[in-house]
């Protein structure tokens, strides 16, 4: 399965992503909310991309893969951070990711990221309850391997 293909299976609840400080990925009044069908930002050479949805809506086969509780009660966050190449498409590089989330009654969550390697590809994700279909605003900041400043959304 190629990289677009994962990101296409990887795509579907509705995402909130909030703009946030340097050092602790939270979200703060008045920070840019990015609309829930943008999937990825521009960082000079590298693209963030981010998605989020029920893990539900993933393939058992991935899911079991993964070692990903399927249920339409549990968040997956998926990040991937690419580089762009003199020639070709981007590629998948390492990085430092941090996350978290907050509900609309401001509960914040630092979710606990996990790389996960497929081919070429890198992907960090986490999981984690939600309740009655909330709203959630997720903030997250990642570091390329050899880079010092942070790639935030």
């Amino acid at each position: 399965m190629t990289m677009g293909e994962r990101f296409a299976l990887i795509a579907g609840l509705a995402l909130t992503v909030a703009g946030c400080g340097q050092s602790a990925p939270t979200a703060r009044q008045g920070d840019e909310v990015l609309p829930a069908t943008e999937s990825f930002r521009v960082f000079g050479d590298y693209e963030l991309h981010f998605n989020a949805l029920t893990t539900d809506r993933i393939n058992a086969q991935m899911a079991t893969e993964h070692d990903i509780v399927r249920s339409r009660n549990r968040v997956l966050l998926n990040v991937s951070v690419l580089k762009s190449q003199e020639v070709g498409v981007p590629v998948s590089v390492p990085a430092d990711v941090r996350a978290s989330t907050r509900n609309l009654t401001a509960q914040l969550r630092t979710l606990s990221m996990r790389e996960i390697s497929d081919g070429d590809a890198l992907y960090y994700i986490a999981e984690m309850p939600i309740e009655n279909a909330e709203t959630l605003t997720f903030t997250i900041e990642a570091v390329p391997e050899s880079e010092t400043d942070p790639l935030t959304v």
